[in-house]
């Protein structure tokens, strides 16, 4: 296939936010390779290794276990790379393999949660330290794998902040695991890291945690929030780890420069999925849909300020994510309908109705008609649970009365 039918580069914006990245089109197999590598590299040799979510919370808790442990990488290198990025007079001359941490970096999602961990048992050192921060397993059936990184390990921590089975938090401890989940309303899994790790963090890492907070439980009371999560979407983990490591939440010109580079056609982006959004009610909900490649947040919040509440951004990718609200705190139920999970107000899933690529060509055709009705069938079925719980509880008042 032709490289360039899948370089979105070139694409109108129109055509660009109803397709994937190239990304996407990539076998599993090679992603697989890659990360097999990438993982192996940054294990081995290891004094601790870390395996935590690529987002910008999981990536500040990386942060501040690098101050734990002193392993923070230079950042220089960053900055000049960040500069070549945005003046085409330099030369963006930084090296995929540059400098290693002592502290080994994992980056995993949910869906892969097992496969890293995976990967720690059959490449790090006997006794080294792991962490885990900011992944929920979905079941019991991690802990088989759990149990070769505790053979393994010195010792297994894990920080998390997500809403956790019982029976899957007390399997991870029975193996081991020093398991500490944060309130999800109230923390953020820096939060967690940050109050769990004996150690008088500086005040810039105090306020990353904080700011993080901010953007991860979509407070959005303070506007660098913002700028990490953009940061973290766009660079790479170890930068935004180098660079939040040193800087914290007051990001260097370099990088808001670049933000600036970058935010000009992510707002284009949001203004498109804007456009296209629907709103439909549900229950006593008022949702609002939309689809494309933007950033699911700000699109979230113009549908609030236009009503909404709750908003549905379907990907081009076709997972989706869900947002709530003051009047909409069920996206985790809604979410675990459509094999998804995530907090009462921020959510995410993929539903399962995939089989080849017909299916996804009439994904991108249709915005994501079929995956829109999933998720409305699943608002659906979330609104008629909380009638029926609701028709209980004036029940039980009646007869107490």
């Amino acid at each position: 296939m032709d490289d360039d039918l899948i370089d979105s580069d070139g694409l109108s914006l129109s055509r660009k936010s109803r397709l994937p990245g190239a990304g996407f089109f990539y076998p599993d197999s090679l992603d697989e390779d890659y990360a097999d590598r990438r993982a192996r590299e940054a294990i081995e040799g290891a004094a601790t290794v870390v395996v935590a979510d690529g987002d910008a919370d999981g990536l500040a808790s990386v942060a501040l276990l690098r101050e734990r442990y002193d392993a923070a990488l230079d950042v220089a290198p960053f900055e000049e790379s960040l500069a070549a990025r945005t003046d085409p007079q330099l030369d963006d001359e930084a090296e995929e393999d540059g400098e290693d941490s002592s502290v080994g970096l994992v980056t995993a999602s949910p869906h892969s949660l097992s496969d890293a961990l995976e990967r720690v048992a059959e490449y790090a050192d006997p006794g080294v330290d792991v962490y885990v921060c900011d992944l929920c397993p979905d079941d019991e059936s991690i802990t088989e794998v759990v149990d070769a990184v505790v053979d393994c390990a010195g010792r297994v921590r894990w920080f998390d902040h997500h809403q956790w089975d019982d029976d899957v938090a007390a399997a991870v401890r029975d193996a081991g695991v020093d398991l500490v989940v944060g309130e999800s309303d109230e923390e953020c899994t820096a939060d967690v890291t940050l109050r769990s790790l004996d150690v008088d963090f500086p005040d810039h890492l105090v306020d990353l945690a904080a700011v993080t907070r901010d953007h991860d439980l979509w407070i959005k009371e303070d506007p660098r929030s913002d700028d990490l999560a953009d940061y973290a979407h766009w660079a790479g983990a170890e930068e935004y780890v180098t660079v939040v490591g040193r800087y914290g939440p007051a990001l260097p010109a370099p990088v808001v420069d670049y933000l600036d580079h970058r935010r000009v056609e992510k707002e284009q982006l949001i203004e498109a999925a804007v456009d296209r959004a629907e709103m439909r009610s549900v229950g006593p909900w008022t949702v609002g849909v939309t689809y494309g490649r933007c950033s699911q947040n700000e699109v979230a919040e113009a549908l609030r300020e236009r009503g909404a509440d709750a908003a549905v951004v379907v990907k081009p990718a076709g997972s989706a994510s869900i947002r709530g609200s003051e009047g909409f705190e069920r996206a985790h139920e809604v979410a675990a309908l459509v094999n998804g999970g995530g907090h009462p107000r921020a959510a995410g899933c993929k539903p399962d109705i995939y089989e080849d690529m017909l299916d996804y060509a009439h994904h991108w055709t249709t915005e994501g008609y079929a995956t829109r009705q999933v998720i409305l069938a699943a608002f659906e079925r979330v609104a008629e649970d909380a009638e029926r719980a609701d028709e209980a509880d004036e029940a039980d008042d009646a007869d107490e009365n």
